[in-house]
């Protein structure tokens, strides 16, 4: 194994919620990380600075693992700050592993995604792992065994400098139009992505880009069968999650052993169309919305 691979480091991204930043923290150190590479978002004004303090005096306290700390001076917000962030980490590491301060994992999350990232290396098709999945967007026959969805994951992943190359020379909406002529409907994967596409720059978004991205590419992500992430930051403070607890996941799995048998990097049936249901009662009403307000009756 070369020692790019060896110690996969962690990168996470936080600002100013120093609640959630240390549940974050604790289930990392849980991990055994071997490396934690961290940005620090700056305040927006005087109002979130005791926060931000906050946040970082957490992070300059950890002292478990080998630690790299950026404390920005400036806000760029989440999507400018996970862009750059992980450009700036791409270009050092082989393969790394993101977190955002909102994230609690299961015991052996770590190990398995990067046993995942090392067994994967070779397969180009394989743009990204992750931890987090659901019970609404789990394909039917995946039983116990971790399976491929083509739609990538923001909550907890792992992937490739290889994999991430090309990310910040296109919007979404860009790579969305250039994944048309090869077949690729904007709403392949969820009927909120191309209306995240619009508002991308707007709400300061990065996800969608990486989603459009592996659509663009035929790039796959690999999923555990049940997660082993949770996103606990469902309110008021949060940056694009707010209130969306739909998607909680109230009890995390246990991670599988490094030995277990890898699928085949091919996309599992079902994925596209549980996404699409996912999302199309809200995109449905959206339009209807719209229609209505335009004067014509859906």
């Amino acid at each position: 194994m070369s020692a790019s691979l060896a110690e996969i480091p962690v990168v996470l991204f936080a600002y100013a919620r120093p609640e959630h930043l240390a549940r974050t923290l604790a289930a990392l150190r849980a991990n055994g990380i071997p490396r934690l590479i961290m940005f620090a978002d700056g305040a927006k004004g005087p109002a979130d600075a005791p926060a931000v303090e906050s946040a970082r005096a957490l992070l300059r306290a950890v002292d478990w693992c080998e630690v790299e700390l950026v404390e920005r001076t400036e806000n760029l917000g989440l999507g400018r700050s996970v862009l750059a962030g992980v450009e700036s980490v791409a270009a050092r590491h082989e393969a790394f592993i993101v977190f955002e301060d909102d994230l609690v994992c299961a015991p052996g999350t770590y190990d398995w995604m990067a046993a995942a990232l090392r067994h994967y290396r070779d397969s180009p098709s394989v743009f990204s792992v992750t931890g987090w999945t659901h019970p609404r967007v789990t394909p039917p026959g995946v039983g116990a065994a971790p399976y491929f969805d083509s739609r990538a994951e923001s909550w907890g992943w792992g992937a490739y400098a290889r994999s991430w190359q090309g990310m910040n020379d296109a919007t979404a909406l860009e790579k969305m139009a250039a994944a048309r002529p090869r077949g690729v409907a904007p709403d392949t994967c969820g009927a909120d992505l191309p209306e995240m596409a619009e508002v991308e720059a707007r709400d300061n978004l990065w996800a969608v880009r990486w989603l459009y991205h592996h659509l663009l590419h035929d790039g796959l992500c690999l999923r555990p069968p049940v997660s082993l992430i949770n996103h606990v930051g469902f309110d008021a403070a949060a940056t694009n999650a707010k209130f969306a607890d739909g998607w909680l996941n109230t009890e995390l799995a246990a991670a599988p052993p490094d030995a277990a048998l890898w699928p085949q990097p091919v996309e599992q049936p079902g994925c596209r169309e549980k996404w699409r249901a996912a999302y199309v009662g809200k995109w449905r009403r959206r339009w209807n919305g719209l229609l209505r307000r335009a004067g014509r009756i859906f």
